[in-house]
């Protein structure tokens, strides 16, 4: 029996493990058995989701993670007819962030820390659970909630990466561990991990948080099918000082470091990739943005200025072998906490008459950019929200053209848009490490 396309709708308006959606009088009851959690997910298939408008394959649909549904069932005329399907007691009330995967009829999705669900997504019935051993102890160092937001599923796996930096593959079929690896660099800093892996390739990809702090941000890869690490880039420099730790590796982290100034680096620098991955596979690159730095005032981080290369910037890596492709940096020596860490889009789009592969972010500096994907090459920057410290971005360099009235270097209160959400990360940091 076909299964009611709408429950997908769930997914793309961000229900996760709540109520599902019923329309046109089918109801969850009159499914059939619930379907073999498989995780059929490959290359030829993500490449031919718009003929199966009914999956959800990636966090955002479709390899490019555009979070459009082609299905209409469910529209300005039937939508009064929804009605509750089904709900999961996750036995925590903690933050939920994920988007879930749905493969042949099964939800794929994650919970608190890493918790993982397999679960018929008519019905809601539980299939298999995963349930990780977390290490809490970096939980008061950690911004913000031991949230999860998200797993990754193909080829029969399901990635997923805990709160304290373990990435699992999963068997699709019952949730069993296949291999595990430990992605954290330096356990004496505040890391955690709350993103989604991006599967790339033969690799898969995950970064990490710890921008408020004192961690220096960085991408990992392991290989799919043996979890062994395939490679590692570091978002910001270390001062060469430091010795072979800390030496700029290579010759891109060497023209980082000219970016940067002074010697104090104990704080890390910050720039942590801690969400928005994605892959295009005609390209071979793997995409991700970088956070704020630590700490935030530049004058502190780094004294006398710089771009302070990469924060706040979307990367562009080869993924066979994280070699560095491109960068454009959203926010030049970023000290307002503007992440360019929202979900990345890539889609194909009519540009001066002809077809033009592109990559696209609304960032939370308040601009939305739409840049080359192959080359990193900025096509277009226009402000969708009220921004005031910068008026606009110059379309020759793609550099923001900054408000000094807006920059408090000066020492002196300002108004600033759009405004950062220390305050926000401040009382939650209070309030939600109690408990598990």
């Amino acid at each position: 029996m076909k299964r009611p396309a709408t429950y997908i709708v769930r997914v793309a308006t961000g229900l996760v493990l709540a109520a599902g959606l019923v329309a046109c009088g089918k109801s969850p009851e009159s499914a059939a058995t619930s379907p073999a959690p498989t995780g059929k997910v490959d290359a030829q298939r993500l490449a031919a989701v718009d003929s199966e408008p009914g999956q959800w394959l990636t966090t955002g649909r479709d390899a490019g993670k555009t979070f459009y549904s082609p299905l209409d069932q469910i529209n300005a005329e039937t939508v009064s007819r929804l009605g509750f399907a089904w709900q999961v007691e996750t036995g925590t009330n903690r933050g939920m962030q994920a988007t879930p995967i749905v493969v042949d009829g099964v939800m794929y999705t994650s919970g608190v820390a890493g918790r993982v669900y397999a679960l018929d997504a008519a019905t809601g019935k539980s299939l298999w659970q995963f349930e990780p051993q977390v290490d809490f102890k970096n939980a008061r160092s950690a911004c913000c909630d031991i949230v999860n937001r998200g797993v990754s599923v193909w080829n029969g796996k399901v990635y997923v990466a805990t709160f304290d930096g373990i990435l699992y593959s999963l068997d699709a079929r019952d949730g069993k561990v296949l291999w595990q690896a430990d992605t954290i660099a330096d356990r004496t800093r505040a890391y955690s991990v709350t993103g989604a892996p991006q599967v790339a390739g033969k690799v898969v990809v995950i970064g990490n948080g710890g921008a408020e702090y004192d961690s220096r941000g960085y991408v990992t890869a392991f290989d799919l099918e043996t979890g062994k690490q395939a490679w590692r880039f570091y978002t910001v420099p270390r001062d060469p000082k430091l010795g072979p730790e800390g030496a700029a590796s290579d010759s891109i982290m060497a023209k980082a470091l000219e970016t940067w100034h002074g010697t104090d680096w104990d704080r890390g620098g910050g720039g942590n990739a801690w969400d928005a991955f994605n892959y295009d596979a005609e390209t071979n690159l793997v995409y991700f943005g970088t956070a704020n730095g630590a700490p935030w005032s530049r004058a502190l981080r780094s004294p006398g200025g710089g771009d302070n290369l990469f924060l706040a910037s979307i990367v562009a890596l080869h993924a066979d072998t994280g070699e560095y492709a491109w960068h454009y940096q959203t926010t030049p020596g970023e000290r307002w906490d503007y992440d360019a860490t929202p979900h990345l889009m890539l889609a194909t789009l009519k540009w001066n008459g002809a077809d033009r592969k592109v990559l696209m972010q609304a960032s939370k500096n308040g601009f939305f950019y739409v840049l080359d994907r192959k080359t990193g090459e900025f096509l277009a920057g226009d402000s969708y929200v009220d921004v005031n410290w910068a008026t606009g971005i110059d379309p020759k360099t793609g550099r923001p053209v900054e408000n000094k009235a807006s920059d408090y270097a000066d020492g002196k209160p300002k108004l600033v848009f759009p405004s950062g959400v220390e305050i926000g990360r401040a009382s939650c940091r209070e309030r939600v490490f109690s408990s598990v």
